[in-house]
């Protein structure tokens, strides 16, 4: 049965989660297209589309035109990534026809969903047709009874016989989904244990905080969960950790209580804190969980005046005011028994410092390697490419992509990417891998201004089920260089992209792009990138200069 976006938002509005999990599964993969079509590096995508979702689901009863749900998110994408950008970008909508959000963009729910789905489903289509519909336009389109049927008393009476019959076809055919599980979700209470900085390498061969990696203790259960957050997310986080343990981020608390605590105006934290005290409001916990895949949300708990209420929010800002306010965090059973690993004893830090997400923007926002450790310098310090023909493996290859960068360290291993006999392998690993993996390369474009370069390749493919892209960028010098500093900025470049997409299943094909390369220009960058199942092997990888 196949519901739409409308009933979806309709159904999200009232608080049914899963509905707007599905609306995440549908548009996941077209948000990242948007966002990647509007200049964005595939880490940074993936940024702009959780904000996004995020969003969209704190204003769904905005939406005047449920229906149009995709083009209503392709607008929030757009409007995040100029924030960003700190730019307008060209305005794309009027080239986004609808035709760009079928029913399943990224790919099938869980098995889980699928196989309850499926059952409801028969179950529904072998109502007679009265009754199939009052339940269609009752519970998932969530029409009022007065409007389903002649009067309230038929409606009334046809959902009654409705359910009467679904109930005997469940309890025959598939008893274990009998009895329902309440939509409860079970937490588990953690501790911000701790939010360490992690340094990577820029393009200039200088260091800044590449990421915060966050530790939830969960300590009756002796276990710790990691959360790698990017910069601009856990930034706030790790100040407050360091203000309340006496660091460079702020002196000693002094032990004042949590309201009589000094912080400064101009940190978000300190004016939250200010903003709840003038309206006699209080936050009483923090809760994490999943909105959908990979879109990892914080429910942040205010009481006031009006009475109780959630506000979502990024993690690390709802981390942040929970550390700097000492109140509950919880994290959402299911999500804390997927990602926690045990610990023994006092290294909390152990099981994650040894894994390392994507490294920061570099030239053109690209990350520069996975967890893996895989990948090349600075391209500031290369002239040209390098190990073509993988005889020395992935060496001068960046291996990085959005699934390695992903904040909870759950999909880092989806796709794996390995180098044998002159010839490179990009593979998803799971039926339903998170993002996209690239391999690429980017160096300076000096000995390349004012000619033009072709790449060409071999690429052979087998059941790409999103797509694979070949991809040649020249990437121009930063319009406003950004000041020096710890924390990584967005860097403006004019950029030109050259794409081929590779889908399905083929054998050894010959691919060219060709490009001008401007004497502005400052590096030439090509990758290949998968999304989605499928494999995809690339050998025979040239890259000449023409006049």
């Amino acid at each position: 049965m196949d519901i739409g976006d409308g009933d979806l938002v309709r159904l999200a509005r009232t608080g049914d989660a899963a509905a707007f999990r599905l609306l995440v599964e549908r548009h996941r993969t077209a948000a990242l297209a948007r966002a990647v079509r509007l200049g964005a590096r595939p880490a940074d995508a993936d940024d702009i589309v959780q904000e996004a979702f995020l969003q969209a689901f704190t204003a769904l009863d905005r939406l005047r035109d449920p229906e149009r749900f995709g083009a209503w998110l392709a607008g929030i994408v757009l409007n995040v990534h100029r924030a960003a950008t700190r730019r307008p970008p060209p305005l794309l909508l009027a080239d986004w026809p609808e035709d760009l959000h079928p029913a399943s963009a990224e790919g099938l729910p869980s098995a889980e969903d699928l196989d309850r789905a499926e059952a409801l489903g028969a179950a529904v289509a072998g109502l007679p047709p009265g009754q199939r519909r009052a339940v269609e336009l009752y519970y998932y389109a969530g029409l009022p009874v007065a409007e389903i049927a002649a009067s309230p008393g038929a409606a009334k009476a046809s959902l009654h016989k409705a359910r009467g019959r679904l109930r005997e076809h469940i309890t025959t055919h598939r008893p274990d989904l009998i009895p329902v599980l309440s939509r409860r979700t079970p937490m588990t209470t953690v501790r911000i244990a701790c939010a360490q900085p992690h340094r990577g390498t820029t393009p200039d061969g200088s260091t800044a905080i590449a990421h915060i990696l966050v530790v939830l203790a969960d300590d009756p259960g002796h276990r710790t969960m990691g959360l790698w957050l990017r910069t601009r997310q856990g930034l706030a986080l790790w100040r407050v950790m360091e203000q309340a343990a006496g660091g460079p981020a702020g002196g000693p608390a002094g032990g004042l209580a949590a309201g009589d605590r000094p912080y400064r105006e101009f940190t978000p934290e300190g004016l939250a804190i200010r903003l709840l005290g003038a309206a006699d409001g209080t936050v009483t916990g923090v809760d994490l969980d999943e909105l959908g895949p990979g879109v990892l949300a914080a429910q942040v708990g205010v009481a006031g005046p009006a009475g109780t209420r959630q506000v979502t929010a990024d993690p690390g800002s709802a981390l942040a005011l929970a550390a700097a306010l000492e109140v509950p965090v919880r994290v959402a059973g299911a999500l804390m028994d997927r990602l926690a690993v045990p610990v023994s004893g006092d290294d909390l830090l152990g099981p994650f410092t040894r894994r390392t997400p994507a490294g920061p923007a570099g030239s053109g926002s690209r990350p520069r390697s996975g967890p893996a450790g895989q990948g090349s310098g600075p391209a500031g310090r290369r002239s040209g490419p390098q190990n073509l023909d993988f005889t020395d493996g992935l060496n001068g290859w960046i291996t990085s992509g959005s699934s390695r960068a992903e904040v909870t360290g759950s999909h880092w291993d989806d796709y794996t990417v390995t180098a044998a006999a002159g010839t490179a392998t990009l593979a998803a690993v799971v039926p339903h891998p998170y993002g996209d993996v690239f391999l690429g390369q980017e160096f300076l474009a000096d000995d390349y201004h004012s000619t033009t370069v072709t790449l060409r390749a071999e690429i052979r493919a087998k059941d790409v089920a999103g797509h694979g892209e070949l991809s040649l960028y020249i990437v121009g010098k930063p319009e406003d260089p950004p000041a020096p500093g710890p924390i990584p900025q967005a860097i403006h470049r004019a950029r030109q992209e050259h794409h081929r997409t590779i889908t399905g299943s083929q054998d050894w094909t010959s691919y060219a792009l060709t490009a001008p390369v401007p004497a502005s220009a400052e590096a030439v960058e090509f990758d290949l990138a998968l999304t989605g199942p499928g494999q995809i092997e690339l050998r025979n990888v040239t890259l000449t200069r023409g006049s």
